[in-house]
């Protein structure tokens, strides 16, 4: 994961742009991670193909979740409900809280995600891996 900027540089992206990772029927995009905010938050843009399931229910010991819905309709477990975020879309999971996200409409869906505090970039080279070797999720 290569970096060039860092918490005391403007970042400016333009649409697409970031660090790509592909995660089977899911792409993830990283706006801004750890060295770029200090560690304060992680930004990233979730991509899900139509008809997809997402990473599987899990929860963070140490950081919240925010997801703003930008294209199409994410579904996102959170506990035991499922709410559906539409673009302009605002949820925050609090830690410690079980949630997944899934696309079950028949068109591409998209949310941007704030993980706060920062570091979760660090496992996506890991998660990359585990798609590639389970291509049914």
């Amino acid at each position: 994961m290569e970096h060039n900027k860092d918490q005391k540089d403007v970042l400016f992206l333009k649409s697409g742009e970031g660090r790509t990772y592909s995660c089977g029927t899911m792409t993830a995009i990283f706006k801004a991670d750890e060295n770029e905010t200090g560690n304060k938050y992680s930004i990233s843009e979730w991509w899900l193909e139509p008809n997809s399931k997402g990473p599987g229910a899990h929860q963070h010991e140490d950081n919240d979740e925010v997801f703003y819905g930008i294209e199409g309709k994410t579904s996102i477990l959170v506990g035991e409900k499922w709410i559906d975020i539409e673009k302009g879309t605002f949820l925050r999971i609090p830690s410690k809280t079980i949630h997944d996200f899934e696309n079950r409409t028949d068109h591409k869906s998209g949310v941007l995600n704030f993980f706060i505090p920062g570091g979760f970039e660090r496992d996506m080279p890991s998660i990359v891996d585990w798609f590639k070797e389970n291509p049914s999720k």
